[in-house]
């Protein structure tokens, strides 16, 4: 296997990557677990690109591509662009559940590195017609292997399969192992004997293991990881952690600036940028909207990272939460590639203190973010203050705090001590029949928001075929004019030892078109 790294590290200098790769999603199927993951993974996989085609303002995902590995591998979904693809994304989900039905096989160990060889060359493909196109060119691929065998063997399976195949292109790969609860699989032996150190540290070093519940929420989780900014061109923000307001002493180290260079990350969605909300008039995106978040502050200091400078320290409680407002971000440690290691290591290591002391503590930061260069002819720029709260975990929470200038009179009167007493028990009484839970978890909480946006996307002119309805398709002969087909010439496929191969629908098409969108092809009526 060729030794470059494929890691996050992995991006060549002269590459700028300001927007999201292009996904291969390769599902390694076998039985007998198959029947317990294919009803998860849809779902999951349903909800999120109702979430992910729905979303305005820049694109967050751009192309994905979805592979098969059963007793052959099979493209099931060639690359197309996510935005605008919901019905032929949810085509492609359709024909996933079927497998469930069909049956399934135990995958041959040849299969899963040919499904990998012959997704690159999807890409290959894909990427020269981009850049023949005025669309932004694709420059590295990320492939994710979704698999219920152990992780460890599935990696053995890649590194001999594709020792000989140049991954140039590959920005990450990755085996996900779904299992059961993840105190089975620590609890379970590896089938497989334990590799040496030194060959732990090469698979490390080239593919990424993960594990996964096998529950809808931990998946939708996974596959939304996919819509953060991966950019590790350069570090997001810098935290300057000495006050310009201290006077600089004459002993050399007793102000030492301190720096903090961090990644920035959001906590959740605006609505705002879903279609449909009370909000979707003013999204976060638009210049004329609210400027003064953090996250359009990060996005306009292209030049250099945006910079934040502590002014002062407060008690955790001595601060009134009505005074923050908008959107909570996450501030991490920079995973940029441009510092050497052992930049990185000590800008973690700062981190982790300041994290560990602010907690102790009972301290948050209160900062002034760089003014941004004036929009008009102005002798002073505005700037913006945030609060930045510690966590548990290694993280810091930023949020806007209000200034002088937007605040808003209230006239408010004092809590008297003694409430009347008949109302002192009636709202006693309605309070103690109430449910007392510990924590607020939203992921326990749904709004039906995913039934909502999928229904958005429905098109009446055309009719997907349900599982039964594919099936019963393909035992009478008949084609599916509704299934996508592969671009490529597929490579050839290793059968199953006692099985006779079945020809797939990537190998029936060996030439297609890239269509970007749902408007380019439809899916006809089938009566």
């Amino acid at each position: 296997m060729n030794r470059r790294r494929t890691n996050s590290r992995g991006t060549t200098p002269t590459t700028k990557i300001s927007h999201q790769p292009p996904r291969l999603l390769i599902v390694h199927i076998a039985v007998p677990s198959w029947a317990d993951i294919c009803p998860n993974l849809c779902e999951a996989l349903q909800n999120f690109f109702s979430i992910a085609c729905s979303l305005m303002g820049p694109s967050r995902m751009s192309l994905f591509s979805l592979y098969t590995v059963q007793n052959q591998h099979e493209c099931i979904l060639p690359f197309v662009q996510v935005r605008g693809n919901f019905v032929r994304l949810q085509a492609c989900i359709s024909e996933l559940r079927t497998l469930q039905v069909e049956g399934c096989y135990r995958p041959h160990h040849t299969l899963l590195p040919l499904a990998v060889e012959d997704g690159l060359q999807q890409f290959k493909q894909f990427s020269r017609y981009m850049t023949t196109s005025s669309a932004q060119p694709c420059n590295s691929l990320e492939i994710t292997v979704l698999t219920s065998q152990p992780g460890k063997e599935v990696i053995r399976q890649l590194e001999e399969g594709l020792k000989d195949i140049s991954l140039l292109s590959v920005r990450r790969l990755q085996v996900v192992e779904v299992t059961k609860d993840i105190q089975e699989h620590i609890d379970s032996p590896s089938p497989i004997e334990e590799p040496s150190n030194d060959e732990s540290a090469i698979l490390d070093a080239d593919i990424v293991l993960q594990t996964l519940d096998n529950d809808v929420v931990s998946m939708e989780v996974f596959f939304k990881a996919w819509l953060h900014n991966s950019e590790t061109d350069r570090e997001h923000i810098h935290l300057l952690l000495t006050p310009q307001s201290l006077p600089p002493s004459p002993r050399a180290g007793d102000n030492p600036i301190v720096c903090l260079k961090c990644d920035l990350q959001e906590r959740f969605l605006s609505p705002s940028l879903l279609p449909g909300t009370a909000d979707g008039m003013l999204r976060v995106d638009d210049p004329q909207g609210d400027i003064s978040t953090l996250y359009q502050m990060a996005s306009l200091s292209s030049d250099s990272p945006y910079k934040l400078q502590v002014i002062k320290a407060l008690k955790c409680s001595h601060i009134c939460e009505s005074l923050t407002y908008g959107l909570p971000f996450i501030l991490r440690p920079t995973s940029c590639w441009k510092l050497d290691w052992d930049e990185l290591e000590t800008n973690q290591q700062h981190f982790h203190a300041l994290c560990h002391c602010l907690l102790k503590r009972d301290w948050l930061l209160l900062a002034r973010g760089e003014p941004q260069v004036p929009r008009y002819n102005q002798n002073v720029p505005a700037s913006s203050f945030y609060v930045i709260t510690p966590s548990p975990s290694l993280t810091l929470l930023v949020k806007l705090v209000a200034t002088r200038e937007l605040m808003l009179p209230g006239f408010f009167p004092l809590l008297s001590e003694d409430p009347p007493e008949d109302s002192l028990k009636i709202i006693e009484s309605t309070l103690d029949s109430l449910e007392l839970g510990p924590t607020y978890n939203p992921l326990q909480v749904g709004s039906h928001l995913y039934s909502q946006l999928s229904g958005t996307h429905a098109k009446p002119q055309g009719r997907l075929y349900t599982s039964w309805e594919s099936r019963g398709l393909r035992k009478a002969g008949q084609s599916q004019s509704n299934r996508v087909r592969a671009t490529v010439v597929p490579l050839p496929m290793a059968p199953a030892p006692g099985r006779a191969p079945k020809t797939s629908a990537a190998s029936k098409a060996s030439s297609g078109t890239f269509l970007p969108s749902d408007s380019e092809e439809e899916y006809p009526s089938q009566t």
